[in-house]
């Protein structure tokens, strides 16, 4: 029986880290390392109640859930003495192309906007627009109201436009 359960949540993380990890990235602003350790720790919770978690309707949402309420949880506990860096070590000086051939340029901006929001801005964003949650979904996500999270969607959706004012109108068809 256990061995049962413990296959059943390596095929479940197998399948969800990925999209884990894209939607740490959003919350994070960019840093990797942190996405990183936000995931594992979601996953090391997943795991330790993986029992009764497989048995509800949408484990993968649940997971999102525990994300967020991660992520949450670490930016309150954050020591006073740290501080994010203003510029990622190791930047490229000159835009490179992607996998895909695009320009990265614009996909960075937008990273680096994100991360510029606060974090509670940034959950709501990436639950509501990356996610595609509902404004319910992403208030029992958040643990708060449904009227809260549509205030703070406008708000930081507002905030975020004024942070994308000016870099994105550098690019051609922006």
């Amino acid at each position: 029986m256990r061995q049962g359960r413990r296959d059943g949540f390596r095929e479940f993380a197998a399948g969800r880290s990925g999209h884990l990890y894209r939607s740490a990235c959003l919350l994070t602003g960019g840093d990797t390392r942190l996405a990183e350790e936000l995931v594992q720790e979601t996953l090391g919770r997943m795991y330790l109640l993986w029992g009764r978690i497989s048995r509800i309707d949408d484990p993968a949402a649940y997971a999102q859930t525990v994300l967020v309420r991660t992520f949450l949880g670490r930016r309150r506990r954050r020591s006073a003495a740290e501080r994010p860096a203003g510029e990622l070590p190791g930047q490229p000086d000159a835009p490179t192309a992607t996998a895909e051939g695009g320009d990265p340029a614009p996909r960075l901006t937008l990273l680096q906007a994100l991360g510029n929001l606060a974090p509670k801005d940034r959950a709501v964003l990436v639950l509501r627009y990356w996610e595609d949650r509902s404004v319910e979904e992403t208030a029992d996500a958040m643990n708060s109201g449904s009227a809260a999270v549509r205030t703070r969607t406008t708000r930081a959706l507002a905030r975020l436009r004024e942070e994308l004012a000016g870099p994105l109108g550098e690019f051609p068809g922006w």
